[in-house]
């Protein structure tokens, strides 16, 4: 019997790679739905090569110009997760969330009564609203895989291991475009160099993240709530070549690393395929030169100014994370529009975090789903205005 699946965001990266992983297994996995927001003729195309009879288009004006596109009457479109659910009653065996933003939370909290397997790459919605999740994953029994290559490979690591003997666990990191150039040319920085990662082909926004580092402490932040485990007990280690993606020292002595190629396709692969003997077919020997000479570096504040972030990170499930993952997105996207430059960015960020408008919430918790989308957008509103207010002084 095929395995159902469904797979929110097919038309971004995440969701392409798992198209190109259910391309070569088509006689074993059946796609039930895709979903996009407004890339309606990617979505269309997908749908007619994987023979998919649900769409559903988050973007309500790309919706209802979808609903005239004169599709086969057999394949039936919705607006949203919600409409498609009742519809749809089975149990898909695996759901994969690879939305992004803060618009993959909801979806993800409603799939989950109706998904065996949740697989997600959503820092988002892991970050800010792990709690609500977490609390569904067990409320339903849905196994939760996650996607991010560091994340996937702790989960490899550790997932038939005693937690109270991990000593330590450290998530890889390239080291971005700047790795070995001087400071002065790092704070010159253009957009076109701060997009340019060494090792892997990502959007704007996350290649700005993975140059400043802070990909690595959301990824930090992700890891310490998907295992249970204090911030304390993970690290950061440069790893130019990005082909160690985690490395795991136990109690009794010994040490654990997981490697694979820079492609999202084989975590992607191994979440679908999970406990069988099915065979990756873009399967390689180990690449022996990349591991020699890994020459692993301790990234230091002086470079990455947001690492001095995680000592700042005390309570978890807090409105800090959604804050730090607002202001972010918020300081980022004025760089990629030319209105800040790259060091000036770090600067005001962390400036910002300090805020007492800001910072008056930290200590707080959200009850209730609604009160992370309450708190995002105020605290965009804010940003909004403050900006406007220091453009008029």
């Amino acid at each position: 019997m095929k395995k159902k699946i469904l797979l929110l965001g097919s038309t971004g990266s995440i969701g392409k790679s798992s198209l190109n992983i259910i391309r070569n297994y088509k006689s074993k996995l059946e796609i039930i739905a895709l979903s996009t927001n407004k890339n309606i003729n990617l979505i269309i195309k997908q749908s007619k090569e994987f023979k998919v009879k649900n769409l559903i288009i988050n973007d309500f004006k790309s919706y209802k110009k979808t609903l005239n596109y004169g599709l086969n009457k057999k394949i039936k479109i919705f607006n949203n997760i919600s409409d498609f659910l009742k519809i749809n009653k089975i149990k898909f065996d695996i759901t994969i969330v690879g939305i992004s933003g803060f618009e993959g939370l909801d979806p993800t909290l409603k799939v989950i009564p109706h998904s065996k397997n949740l697989s997600s790459a959503n820092k988002e919605s892991i970050i800010c609203g792990w709690k609500f999740i977490n609390n569904k994953l067990k409320k339903y029994k849905t196994n939760f895989i996650p996607l991010d290559s560091e994340h996937f490979s702790i989960w490899s690591l550790i997932k038939n291991s005693n937690h109270k003997m991990i000593s330590k666990i450290y998530l890889t990191a390239s080291g971005g475009p700047f790795l070995k150039k001087p400071k002065n040319k790092i704070n010159r920085a253009k957009i076109s160099d701060v997009i340019k990662h060494p090792n892997w082909n990502m959007g704007h926004k996350i290649s700005v993240d993975s140059a400043t580092l802070m990909n690595k402490l959301f990824e930090l932040i992700e890891a310490s709530k998907i295992f249970n485990l204090p911030i304390n007990k993970f690290d950061i280690i440069i790893h130019p070549k990005s082909y160690i993606h985690a490395l795991v020292n136990f109690k009794n002595g010994l040490s654990k690393i997981l490697i694979h190629d820079t492609k999202m396709e084989i975590p992607i692969f191994n979440s679908i395929f999970d406990n069988t003997s099915e065979k990756y077919q873009n399967n390689k020997d180990i690449n022996f030169q990349n591991l020699n000479g890994q020459n692993f570096i301790k990234p230091t504040s002086s470079i990455f100014p947001f690492l001095r972030l995680i000592n700042e990170y005390k309570k978890t499930n807090s409105y800090y994370e959604i804050i730090l993952v607002t202001v972010n997105d918020h300081f980022v996207k004025k760089f990629l529009n030319g209105n800040i430059n790259f060091k000036k960015m770090q600067i005001k960020l962390l400036q910002k975090l300090k805020d007492p408008h800001l910072s008056k919430y930290y200590n707080k918790h959200p009850k209730k789903i609604n009160d992370i989308y309450m708190i995002v957008d105020k605290i965009k509103k804010y940003l909004k205005e403050n900006e406007k207010n220091s453009k008029q002084n």
